[in-house]
């Protein structure tokens, strides 16, 4: 990549991370009575807590990913929505967001609604381990290592083959990465579900 080429993409990702921390700020955490709380037996995914990829990590796995216009970009523990609204606005594609916390799913919407591009996002609030992700062509995620190792079986046994899973910072176990990058300190990991002729057993957490 030559240096003027590198400073075009290091100012179109600035612009991207500024343009999406705006929308961020006009939505502010919904607190309140009218929140919706997770349940009990929900509670696993609760106690992963919000904690954000930052912007330039959800580029970076976007990218790793090769995000297109013709992927639908599942992001599971998906907070304030900042992974799937990435992926409409700036590649097109179709985003979901997989979130047990209600006042996060609030939040995603009406970040989405700012961005523009609600029309080719939505959030839904489930739990990750019971949601149905067959039309799911690309999966991301941050989650603690335990909900990675635990996802790591139903992912391989249930997505189509070609699909990529993307984690920010964990692996899958007993499934080995085929590819990592480092973004800012931060580890990304790929993966791509094989034919299904092509799998060994699901990986034991």
């Amino acid at each position: 990549m030559t240096a003027a080429a590198f400073r075009v993409g290091a100012t179109l990702l600035l612009l991207g991370t500024s343009a999406l921390q705006a929308v961020s700020a006009a939505c502010p955490a919904v607190t309140g009575q009218g929140a919706t709380q997770p349940d009990s037996a929900g509670m696993h995914e609760a106690e992963a807590m919000y904690l954000p990829t930052p912007h330039p990590v959800v580029e970076a796995m976007l990218r790793l990913a090769g995000v297109s216009r013709t992927d639908v970009v599942f992001d599971l523990g998906s907070g304030d929505g900042r992974i799937p609204i990435a992926a409409a606005r700036d590649y097109g594609a179709r985003g979901v967001g997989i979130d047990l916390d209600g006042r996060m799913i609030e939040r995603a919407r009406c970040n989405a609604r700012a961005a523009g591009i609600e029309r080719l996002v939505e959030f839904r609030q489930e739990d990750l381990f019971l949601a149905d992700l067959r039309e799911a062509t690309v999966v991301t995620l941050f989650l603690f290592p335990e909900m990675n190792r635990r996802l790591g079986p139903r992912l391989l046994a249930e997505l189509r083959p070609g699909t990529r899973i993307v984690s920010h910072r964990f692996d899958l176990g007993n499934w080995p990465p085929e590819r990592t990058i480092e973004t800012g300190g931060h580890p990304v990991l790929l993966w791509t579900v094989p034919d299904a002729n092509a799998r060994s057993p699901a990986p034991v957490p």
